[in-house]
């Protein structure tokens, strides 16, 4: 066996898994207590070296790949998201690029690409992205035409909340989050406009209980999708593992006929 795949081989083993999940795990404990300014007058210096430790540990992990992985580790889309996220920490955060300091945290998200349950929900999310934006484009023409309606029925009387189109989609969008939708917005409108319930009622059915709705149903029937498939390509891999064993079987009892 090569070194390239001896190291390929290491790096899919239990222990440097749950080691690099341990790592991830540590950092962003180690990312959150530098926002604490008394934790950093103590042990601000240990708590930087600890960042640059596990900083230099999700490198050489990297760099462990690419050796052994060459082109393909191009291919991956795992691949790629663990180089970028570790690819930010590497930039300086000072000057221009102080923004990119905050987004150091996101190594937690490395969690996903090394966890195979977390994996599958994320690849569940993406397939559900083309019905979803139906969805989207459904709901987006339910808004315009709901914030039309609103800017010309309440925008006189209301103007902080209907007064312009940008304004109701606003208000509309707090209304479908049920987010203080009755006392806070519904409930003044309808001491002007007593019959105001019968646009913003039909509104949060269609909006709130049906379009969200279906958004969900879409996620949940992705993932059981993705889950359909894994436990396809298990199914394939037994099968083919047991087809292996039985004609290593049949060729040794050829061998003892002869």
């Amino acid at each position: 066996m090569s070194l390239r795949d001896r190291t390929a081989a290491f790096l899919e083993t239990r222990m440097v898994r749950h080691g690099i999940t341990a790592v991830i795990l540590f950092n962003a404990l180690v990312l959150g207590m530098e926002t604490s300014d008394t934790l950093m007058a103590l042990a601000g210096p240990a708590i930087a070296l600890a960042d640059r430790l596990c900083l230099s540990i999700f490198v050489i992990e990297i760099a462990l790949k690419l050796f052994a992985q060459r082109l393909a580790f191009w291919r991956s889309g795992w691949n790629l998201f663990d180089f970028v996220i570790v690819g930010i920490a590497l930039i300086p955060g000072s000057g221009a690029f102080a923004v990119l300091r905050a987004l150091r945290i996101l190594r937690l998200l490395r969690v996903v690409s090394v966890t195979p349950s977390l994996r599958r929900v994320v690849e569940g999310f993406l397939k559900a992205l083309p019905g979803m934006g139906s969805v989207f484009l459904l709901m987006s023409m339910i808004f315009y035409i709901g914030a039309v309606m609103a800017t010309q029925l309440f925008g006189d009387s209301f103007p902080e909340w209907f007064g312009t189109l940008g304004a109701s989609a606003y208000s509309l969008f707090q209304v479908m989050t049920l987010e203080s939708w009755s006392m806070g917005i519904v409930r003044p409108v309808m001491e002007v406009y007593p019959y105001a319930w019968a646009f913003f009622v039909p509104f949060i059915m269609m909006t709130t209980f049906a379009v969200v709705n279906l958004l969900v149903g879409l996620i949940v029937n992705s993932m059981q999708d993705a889950h359909h498939e894994e436990d396809v390509v298990k199914t394939d891999a037994y099968r083919d593992e047991v087809l292996k064993r039985l004609e290593t079987i049949e060729a040794r009892l050829s061998e003892r006929q002869r």
